[in-house]
């Protein structure tokens, strides 16, 4: 590629900005744990939501949507939109009960929600499921989007992609903290924003696309233009509509969309001043996560599909791409290779934001566990902050080079997305109802966790999926959609049974749990009544979920407006796109009212 002055000033200026802030902050960020992983919670609202949607913006999302649209259209992109859903429940209900616990992390939860060794193996054992396993999972995946890019635009090898990217983002991740890792990603939103926008723009318009009009008349473009898939496809329909908004949004675990809240998005709840600044940090990063974001990649992705229509186009393209790095996703890169000076450079350096916003929360965040909930609970019960930070920081450099050997391994990102979100199937429900049923005990959540992890083996990598739902070949005895609404249900099944067949938690546990969370509903029924009549836990309390849902659903006819809005005024629908924004409008004046009700019940 032609890179020139100006585009290496961009990226090199952006690189040293960011190892500026993580150099600069480090000393504070140094002092013990809180700081590190929470920054003293003290986080604004507004801080704390720019946080959430730069991290959210990663290099293989731009690169997982544009595999979306052009596999299975617009509609694709439902496999991700649900989790709006659990987003705005977040908001809505969990977001206040998150920031009352007042615990470091969500895996410090357990041992306030359960008691006795199984809680105590539940946070050990999950601190490092999720910590390492899957956090090095979603990690190699951002990498290997970087990895593409680096190929196609820069010409650089996969190695040499890692060594660069990866060392500075460990550097200024190791040293600033989460404090760093907050602040550098208010400067990244702006940066990868402006990159995003300003390449659709450019790309939608090039000469061999011929703008929004041509690409609209596109026989290839048309068929992928559909918010919905075509109901006369029951495959299509079911796995990639139906599937996700009737199940996978409640039932699945995936970071930044873990039903109940959890994962980095807890994180920068607990870090907020208060209860009202944790609801307003998460409700700002759902509306920019799903309203603003999408259709600057979406735009590129249909373009895209003009330029080169297939993978053998984009292989003739690039003759030095390695064939395992051959997918749907690199029309993205290469369609950026075809912007110019200045933007070329400014788009890079975008890309880089997203990548080092991500990775380095997925760094705080992974060692956070790794620290506060294996090490100072298995290891060193009595180590000092400093020894905690330093073991933070050298869990930092482990996890960022055990993700870039597996990244290595990789082939594209819908293959770690599916493998996610099936490990998670079923698991989601407990997450949800674990606050407000005072029976759900350890034993549930652990059964959970095998159960889920075992079947999904079973059905993904052994002969019984095959014989179940058949392969590429054959024809298995049930469709291929129902596997995950099975490994739901079966995941559901075992531990509802677990939970009864097992005692429940002391109620010493649970109505210290209540007193400090009070999350209400008849769900602690039970546990009130044990509660002494002179506390004033029981008579103040006012329960505000009823209003939560209510506030939850105003805010996805909201959003899923404002994204469906925003589409129909690209493609030139005036007449639906007037219509969805009054409705816009409608949602919003609703959703405040009711907001302002649940505010006076708080």
């Amino acid at each position: 590629m032609d890179l020139r002055l100006l585009d290496y000033i961009l990226i090199f200026g952006f690189f040293a900005l960011v190892l500026f802030i993580g150099i600069y902050v480090s000393k504070k960020s140094g002092k013990n744990t809180s700081e590190y992983f929470l920054s003293g919670r003290s986080m604004p609202w507004w801080l704390l939501g720019f946080s959430m949607v730069a991290t959210t913006f990663s290099t293989d999302t731009p690169n997982l949507v544009t595999d979306f649209v052009r596999t299975d259209g617009v509609s694709g992109n439902w496999g991700w939109w649900a989790f709006l859903l659990t987003g705005l429940l977040t908001v809505f209900v969990y977001a206040k009960l998150w920031r009352k616990s007042n615990v470091t992390t969500d895996m410090e939860f357990y041992e306030l929600r359960y008691g006795g060794k199984p809680a105590a193996f539940l946070r050990g054992f999950r601190s490092l499921y999720l910590g390492v396993i899957f956090n090095v999972m979603a990690m190699s995946g951002v990498t290997l989007a970087a990895i593409k890019i680096g190929q196609v635009m820069l010409g650089l090898t996969p190695i040499q992609t890692v060594l660069i990217a990866g060392s500075v983002t460990m550097v200024f991740s190791a040293l600033g903290g989460f404090r760093g890792v907050v602040y550098t990603d208010f400067v990244l939103f702006f940066v990868a924003m402006g990159g995003s926008i300003g390449a659709a723009v450019y790309l939608v318009n090039l000469p061999e696309v011929g703008g929004l009009s041509e690409i609209m008349q596109n026989d290839l473009v048309q068929s992928k233009m559909s918010f919905f898939p075509e109901f006369s496809d029951t495959e299509a329909l079911m796995s990639v509509l139906i599937i996700p908004l009737a199940v996978q949004w409640w039932s699945s675990w995936y970071p930044g969309g873990e039903p109940g809240g959890g994962g980095y998005i807890a994180q920068r709840m607990l870090a907020a001043k208060n209860e009202n600044h944790a609801v307003g940090a998460t409700f700002f990063f759902n509306v920019m996560h799903y309203a603003l974001r999408p259709w600057p990649w979406i735009l590129v992705a249909l373009a895209s599909l003009v330029v080169f229509p297939d993978l053998e186009s984009i292989k003739s393209a690039f003759p030095n791409i390695e064939e395992s790095k051959l997918g749907q996703d690199l029309a993205y890169s290469a369609m950026l290779t075809k912007l110019p000076s200045g933007l070329l450079g400014l788009v890079l350096a975008s890309l880089g934001a997203a990548y080092m916003s991500t990775i380095s929360t997925h760094l705080n965040w992974g060692s956070s566990y790794v620290v506060n909930d294996f090490y100072k609970q298995q290891i060193n019960k009595n180590a000092s902050e400093r020894e905690l930070v330093n073991v933070g920081r050298i869990t930092t450099v482990i996890l960022m080079v055990l993700s870039a050997l597996f990244a290595l391994a990789l082939t594209n990102a819908v293959q770690l997305f599916d493998i996610i979100i099936m490990f998670g199937a079923g698991t989601g429900l407990i997450f949800i109802l674990r606050w407000f049923w005072w029976r759900i005990n350890a034993w549930s959540e652990i059964s959970a966790m095998f159960v889920s992890g075992i079947v999904s083996i079973l059905f993904n990598f052994g002969s019984l999926g095959t014989i179940l739902f058949g392969s590429e070949e054959t024809m298995g005895l049930l469709p291929a959609w129902s596997k995950f609404p099975m490994v739901v249900l079966i995941t559901t099944l075992a531990w509802l049974l677990t939970m009864f067949l097992t005692p429940s938690e002391s109620t010493d546990v649970l109505k210290q749990f209540y007193r400090k969370t009070t999350p209400g509903g008849p769900g602690w029924k039970t546990i009130k009544k044990e509660i002494n009549d002179q506390d004033d836990v029981t008579k103040t309390e006012k329960w505000s979920v009823p209003q939560g849902i209510l506030a939850m659903v105003l805010g996805c006819i909201f959003v899923y407006g404002c994204l469906f809005a925003t589409g129909n005024w690209i493609y030139g629908n005036y007449t639906l796109a007037s219509g969805l924004t009054i409705l816009v409008v409608v949602s919003a004046v609703a959703l405040a009212l009711v907001w302002r009700r649940i505010s006076n019940l708080v």
